[in-house]
């Protein structure tokens, strides 16, 4: 077995622009900001994202390194709209597809199996069929046996991934991740449906210890569909990663109210260390 432990530098060196890149989390919550942080310091752009959108796809939306957005929603939690996001789709900047939560979630279980669609009810009935014309429905071929009716569902084409970045409370070297926290957020989905996946972590521990903490349920990834690991302690920041800690309102504030440049000039103009260095100082100022 192979140890797939890196750097967060070496993970993001794998990406190149043009790339399809699922990103895990939800929201603001377990975001693998680390690793979004690490790939705004390389030149990679043109990038399809695919996100349960936060600030994820705010920074790589407000840095231009976005031409295509698949996503049911891009929020704050807190703060319902991502403002950097919102910033760049009133611009026109970014393509958009956005979906219903439940057509997402089915389009990375087609690509997870490796299936060109899936039908799903979910979006009947709705404006989604309208706005976005390359959807198609499909026909059950089987009857309803009480009613003789054949159902139609929409036909949700696969998210299929070129990589995935995702973050977990723990992972071992050899790729197995566990969350610690109330939710997976389809995490393990990203994984499964993405060439390569990379996985931060806030602390990698012996194999043997992953159940040792928690119940095996909570071991959501396997080894099979993860390709790199990376400890990265407060690497969320400033999503959540419940229980290791919450998401830094305060500084999400911040991170809302101030523009791109001069967020990105204060905080994301060096390394990770120099980002965590820079949040501590702005915690210890106490400023608004």
């Amino acid at each position: 077995m192979t140890d797939k432990t890196m750097s967060a530098d070496q993970a993001v060196a794998r990406l190149e622009s043009g790339m399809t890149l699922g990103i895990g989390g939800w929201g603001a919550r377990r975001k693998p900001m680390a690793l979004v942080r690490a790939l705004l310091r390389t030149e990679v752009t043109d990038l399809t994202v695919v996100s349960y959108g936060g600030p994820d796809v705010g920074l790589l939306a407000a840095a231009g390194r976005i031409r295509k957005l698949v996503t049911a929603f891009v929020t704050l939690d807190s703060i319902p709209l991502e403002p950097h996001y919102r910033a760049v789709r009133e611009s026109g900047a970014v393509e958009l597809t956005e979906v219903d939560e439940a057509m997402f979630m089915w389009g990375l279980h087609a690509a997870a199996n490796r299936l060109p669609f899936l039908p799903v009810r979910a979006g009947l009935g709705s404006d989604v069929l309208r706005v976005d014309g390359d959807l198609r429905t499909v026909t059950s071929p089987y009857a309803d046996p009480s009613t003789g009716v054949r159902e139609e569902f929409v036909a949700m084409p696969a998210l299929r991934l070129d990589a995935a970045l995702v973050h977990m409370n723990r992972a071992d070297r050899l790729g197995n991740g566990q969350y610690l926290g109330p939710d997976p957020y389809f995490d393990d989905l990203f994984c499964e449906a993405a060439d390569a996946a990379y996985v931060s972590c806030e602390r990698i521990v012996d194999t043997a210890d992953l159940v040792k903490e928690a119940a095996p349920q909570t071991l959501l990834l396997r080894r099979s569909s993860v390709t790199g690991v990376v400890e990265t302690p407060n690497g969320a920041h400033f999503t959540s990663c419940a229980p290791d800690y919450g998401r830094d309102e305060a500084f999400q504030k911040l991170y809302a109210t101030t523009g791109h440049a001069e967020f990105a000039e204060r905080f994301l103009s060096g390394d990770e260390h120099a980002y965590q260095r820079a949040v501590q100082a702005w915690q210890k100022e106490g400023t608004p």
